[in-house]
């Protein structure tokens, strides 16, 4: 059998209850899969976020402003990756891949802006000569 515990002396460490702990002895938990990892201490350029999220919403802008506003939220996607794209090379920054994305929505949209736009002046011209030939 055990003996009943000994009430702590004067100046000794307080009891501690189950479960509870000391301060921990170091301040970063260990993570052995993580070795030789260093996360960046730089931050996102904003350029190429407003390039990404410009890109992205696009196509929505052509419920806000018919016709005019999703071109040019893509051309605002395009100028912006651009900059954006200048900055980190200088700077170090992050967000190469968002830049980069962003210019591509952006071009991907004006192409097909431009496509519509060829397909239905393609269109008149086929009605019309059609009309002037069963008239």
């Amino acid at each position: 059998m055990s003996s009943p515990p000994q009430p702590p002396a004067s100046g000794a460490a307080p009891t501690q209850i189950a479960g509870q702990q000391s301060a921990p002895a170091t301040s970063v938990p260990s993570t052995p899969g993580l070795q030789g990892y260093t996360p960046s201490r730089s931050q996102t350029n904003s350029m190429a976020v407003v390039s990404l999220i410009t890109g992205a919403v696009s196509v929505f802008g052509h419920l806000v402003l018919p016709g005019i506003g999703g071109g040019t939220l893509a051309l605002i996607a395009i100028v912006t990756g651009v900059i954006a794209r200048g900055e980190i090379k200088r700077s170090g920054e992050q967000g190469m891949w968002m830049a980069t994305v962003g210019i591509l929505l952006g071009i991907l949209h004006l192409l097909v802006i431009a496509l519509i736009f060829i397909f239905l002046i393609g269109a008149i011209f086929v009605i019309g000569g059609w009309a002037l030939l069963h008239h």
